[in-house]
């Protein structure tokens, strides 16, 4: 009988899909567990990959197709087809310790309804793997990278919300309407993984900066209560921002794409560019929508 459902939304990733269900196969001391891998419309050797992979793991492992480019309608696909009782996401850019799986079975154990989360240990390569450190604990009650919680209580919620169709927040509000349902949430040292992330270009993470503001919007309109705007950055003080840092933006940008300035610099211009984009695009969706409202 299958204890736990490992589901893994992905699209376009092959490589890193590859070596995150290689990591599955090296679990130790773990009960019973299937991998789901929702497949968000991928064009790449995706489906290969968990072909091949499915001939030699150790865990039954599927493919399913999930929609195109909506990573909360994937992961609910792959939650719905689900065998296991206890359900547990991942990225499909992690690498797992041998003692993951086994990690949250054991801070499930009791069986009262929480939401389990781990250290996510940002490393620039497969090749990197320190212990997590207190600079790894997080409060956010549930994220994706790294979460365990009971299939009934995901579905009792209904699930993700599908309307968030972009870059981010899909599992905070999850989280939020989990926590008001009676879930509790666990943090557990033990539950860590190795999040691989190799330096991603400009244009790529301005372009997640822009839709994670987008969804921002989009979640203070549905939860407008002061814990949401803080956690958003949709709070007065930092939304007067937005007309100051503008008429920088260009220049962060440029130094941000140097290959000849010191890499300090560069590195600071990118997080003050990533930053002002994500404020601007907030006040601006944010003005939108109460220009837009009945008056």
């Amino acid at each position: 009988m299958t204890a736990i459902s490992v589901v893994i939304a992905t699209k376009d990733r092959a490589a890193f899909l590859e070596r995150a269900l290689e990591s599955l196969a090296q679990q130790s001391n773990a009960p019973a567990f299937e991998v789901i891998v929702a497949d968000n419309g991928s064009t790449d050797d995706t489906p290969g990959v968990v072909e091949r992979a499915a001939s030699k793991v150790p865990y039954s492992l599927r493919r399913i197709e999930a929609g195109a480019s909506n990573r909360a309608f994937a992961r609910n696909a792959g939650v719905a087809c689900a065998s296991g009782a206890l359900i547990l996401f991942i990225d499909d850019d992690v690498w797992l310790p041998p003692h993951f799986v086994a990690a949250h079975a054991a801070a499930q154990r009791d069986g009262k309804p929480r939401a389990v989360t781990g250290p996510i240990v940002n490393v620039p390569s497969y090749e990197e793997r320190p212990r997590p450190t207190p600079a790894n604990f997080s409060r956010a009650f549930l994220c994706t990278c790294n979460v365990s919680l009971s299939k009934t209580s995901f579905q009792r919620v209904g699930g993700f919300d599908e309307s968030f169709d972009l870059y981010g927040w899909e599992d905070t509000e999850l989280g939020l309407r989990l926590r008001d349902s009676g879930v509790q949430h666990s943090f557990a040292w033990d539950a860590y993984l190795y999040h691989i992330k190799p330096p991603e270009p400009l244009e790529l993470s301005v372009r997640r900066s822009l839709e994670k503001a987008t969804m921002a919007a989009r979640l203070v309109r549905k939860r407008p209560d002061l814990r949401t705007r803080l956690a958003t950055g949709a709070y007065s003080l930092n939304l007067m921002r937005a007309k100051m840092v503008a008429p920088f933006l260009p220049v962060y940008a440029g130094v941000a794409a140097s290959t000849r300035l010191p890499r300090p610099l560069v590195a600071y211009a990118r997080a003050r560019l990533l930053d002002g984009v994500y404020v601007e695009r907030l006040a601006r969706e944010l003005n939108r929508e109460d220009t837009h409202r009945p008056a």
